[in-house]
């Protein structure tokens, strides 16, 4: 991959980070670095470089960059010939293929913003690997995704959750629901209520 063709694809990926749904355009990236860096860096200067008309970068605008875009200053270079990046096999590498992964995700679910927040959320922390393997982990150990449904986002819990019977009888033949209702009966009813669904 081109200097050029990393820069573009990185104003990609912070335009879908700042919620924009677009790249920033090169104007806005020169005024975020600014803003946000305190280095100067002219819009026409951007575009020789992205176009390849400027190959090479100076130092400092390697750092500039690389510290906005929060990557290493060596990946904003030209790939040499040949290069392919999915033989790439140290574990920050593959963070930022599943950070990528997550972005290009989200924004294919844009229309979905509760989804999509929830892909940027994971793109967004430092061990994202882990965060998926965590849900893995939260999903194969059963009854535990709804119960933290539950607790972390009552509005998502589907109806049935709440609406299952607790196995508590009181004295007088009744059971309590979770929502606090109490139904009259013997056990027998009981049993037919469940039976009959």
């Amino acid at each position: 991959m081109k200097l050029g063709d990393k820069i573009r694809y990185l104003r990609e990926v912070e335009g879908s980070l700042r919620g924009l749904g677009r790249a920033l355009n090169q104007q806005e990236l020169v005024k975020a670095i600014e803003a946000e860096t305190g280095g100067k860096l002219s819009q026409s200067y951007l575009s020789q470089i992205e176009s390849g008309a400027r190959p090479h970068l100076t130092n400092t605008t390697r750092q500039t960059l690389a510290g906005f875009f929060k990557v290493h200053p060596g990946y904003l270079v030209d790939d040499p010939e040949g290069y392919h990046p999915e033989l790439q096999s140290d574990v920050r590498g593959v963070e930022d293929k599943l950070d990528l992964w997550l972005v290009d995700g989200a924004e294919r679910f844009r229309r979905d913003a509760t989804l999509k927040h929830a892909l940027l959320t994971v793109a967004r922390q430092e061990n994202s690997r882990d965060c998926l393997l965590l849900l893995e982990s939260i999903v194969e150990t059963p009854g535990l995704m709804p119960r933290l449904l539950e607790v972390l986002r009552p509005s998502a819990a589907p109806a049935e959750a709440m609406k299952e019977e607790v196995v508590v009888k009181n004295g007088r033949g009744e059971t309590a629901s979770r929502n606090g209702a109490v139904k009259s009966g013997t056990q027998k009813d009981r049993l037919r209520r469940e039976r009959n669904g």
